[in-house]
């Protein structure tokens, strides 16, 4: 897959080469789905909060799309003054996205945006459909979005983080489900916990959605246990489980077998709760949504139990980890003597004149770079292969004039993320690091530093799955300053050429500097990728944007 996540981002979206055509998108275009962003007030959680939002709420409608056709979704900027996009989008302005998920990418996905602390409300589910009946039967599907509240304001957010007098987020004031949920110092009032409605004696595909700003959490549901069938748009084996633990950007398929109307005459109780837990977090929140039968009387959806109906989950460091397997036959794992090299990328939180989150050294931050790799890369400012050239030469596999990761073609890669303690204190946290473009091979994590002959041992009888996101455990609270503490480990074969980003998804710390650019191929492979592409593509605001006053001149890939 060739996700094009680049600011209202969707988690998938592919593009291939072939003659192209340019159409002017006037009124007589008509697309497939219409997504408009928009700031304004917002009440959620008990509580009202200016907010960024997709057609009018939060999460944003849900989209649909099926393997191998070809959609095309609209998204205007309707803000007054802010940047929002895929691409990046002015406001006032509209872009068209053409968007034809491969055969295979059938999943769970969705949109958000990756401008600022926007995507803690500016998101919505995207789910592709597949081509013909998917691999496991079912009788209904749920999506189940599991997404952050904060008081404070996205501008506020981002002023304290970002500032020498450096001003802490807080922690989530509270956790929803779909949009919905009171604060915990609010359980009763006019918002409600979430329903997910559901009839006796069905089999349901539950997807769920970390869309979370900061919050990593263990879920569970009274009751029910479930059998995990998809992992990140990927099939798996099915995994038995009684819990699921889901950061942000990570996306779960389960199945549920519903009760039976003997089962629930019995007991009496029509519904059960699904419970939210927040783990390695300083402080633990929990949270509830009802799983509701039909048929009788409904759940007080106003008032949260206490005490919670589940007991307090705890942390399973490294959960999974060389138990999901994939289910598609066509496995195409690169084995550890195919590796050609190993990119170790170090990451810790560092102080100097504000509070900064490091890879390798260096932040990657709303400053840096200047001007998009990618822009640069077309109009020739760039120069990737000087840029490889240093990056090899300094044994570390980043340039540190561009800071970015570059890559041949071919290459097989393997990328070591390497939690290490804070630099003042050696305090160390969790992270959801997460990958555009070509999803990878997830080898596994663990504790200290990474062995690659004792974790290949543990790969020899694995059909491993490949996702885009991962967690980079810490297995401490602290360490000394700089330790290693907790490693992941993935591997990926080099075949699609672009600018890829790759960074944690808490949004706090991408905020911080946590994030770091990925480029693969030289110049020329980037622009055979999807040809050469108009100016109008390549200026902020330019024709391929429309806006009150011109339609958009568009190049159609798939024509």
């Amino acid at each position: 897959m060739h996700p094009i996540k680049l600011g209202l981002a969707l988690l998938l979206g592919w593009i291939k080469s072939a003659e192209r055509s340019i159409v002017q998108h006037d009124g007589s275009f008509q697309p497939d789905h219409i997504l408009r962003v928009t700031a304004q007030d917002y009440t959620e959680a008990c509580d009202t909060r200016y907010s960024v939002l997709v057609n009018g709420s939060s999460p944003g409608p849900e989209l649909h799309l099926r393997e191998g056709k070809v959609n095309w979704i609209r998204v205007y900027n309707d803000m007054k003054d802010d940047n929002t996009a895929i691409w990046p989008i002015p406001a006032g302005h509209f872009f068209d996205y053409e968007v034809k998920p491969e055969i295979g990418a059938a999943g769970t996905y969705f949109y958000h945006s990756h401008v600022g602390f926007q995507a803690v409300t500016a998101k919505g589910p995207l789910i592709v459909d597949s081509e013909n009946d998917p691999p496991y039967s079912y009788d209904d599907e749920r999506t189940i979005m599991l997404s952050d509240f904060f008081n404070e304001t996205d501008k506020t957010i981002i002023d304290g983080l970002t500032s020498s007098d450096f001003t802490w987020s807080g922690e989530t004031d509270t956790l929803l489900v779909n949009g919905k949920g009171p604060q915990a110092t609010n359980s009763t009032g006019s918002c409600q916990l979430a329903s997910i409605s559901i009839d006796p004696g069905l089999t349901y595909r539950l997807r769920f959605i970390g869309a979370t700003a900061l919050s990593f959490i263990s879920l569970a549901i009274e009751s029910h246990d479930v059998s995990i069938i998809e992992a990140d748009g990927h099939y798996t084996k099915p995994v038995n489980s009684s819990f699921l633990q889901i950061g942000s950007g990570q996306r779960y398929s389960v199945l549920l077998n519903a009760k039976s109307e003997e089962e629930l005459e019995k007991t009496g109780k029509r519904h059960s709760y699904i419970q939210l837990t927040t783990i390695a977090r300083p402080t633990t929140l929990t949270n509830l949504a009802v799983l509701q039968y039909s048929g009788g009387t409904e759940a007080d959806l106003t008032t949260v139990p206490s005490p919670p109906p589940l007991p307090v989950a705890k942390i399973a460091q490294g959960w999974l980890d060389y138990e999901l397997e994939s289910l598609h036959l066509d496995y195409d794992f690169p084995k550890l003597n195919e590796v050609t090299r190993r990119i170790i990328v170090e990451v810790h939180q560092n102080v100097s004149d504000h509070v900064i989150w490091l890879q390798n050294g260096y932040e990657w931050v709303k400053s840096f770079p200047k001007s998009p790799y990618l822009v640069d890369i077309y109009t020739g400012k760039l120069n990737t292969e000087e840029t490889y050239q240093r990056a090899i030469s300094q044994g570390n596999g980043i340039d540190n004039i561009t800071r970015t990761f570059p890559a041949q073609i071919g290459e097989v890669l393997e990328i070591i993320w390497q939690n290490k303690g804070t630099f003042t204190n050696g305090g160390l946290d969790v992270h959801p690091f997460h990958a555009h473009g070509r999803h990878f091979y997830d080898i596994g994590g663990g504790d200290g530093k990474y062995n690659a002959t004792a974790n290949e041992a543990r790969l020899e009888s694995s059909h491993l799955i490949q996702r885009d996101t991962s967690m980079l455990y810490r297995y401490q609270n602290e360490t000394d300053p700089l330790a290693p503490s907790g490693w992941r480990a993935w591997r990926i074969k080099v075949t699609d050429a672009g600018v890829w980003i790759y960074h944690c998804h808490s949004l706090q710390h991408m905020i911080m500097g946590m994030q770091t650019v990925f480029i693969f191929g030289d110049r020329n492979e980037v622009i055979a990728q999807s040809e050469p592409v108009d100016v109008g593509y390549l200026t902020y605001g330019g024709s391929a944007y429309g806006n009150s006053t011109h339609s958009p001149i568009v190049r159609h890939f798939f024509d």
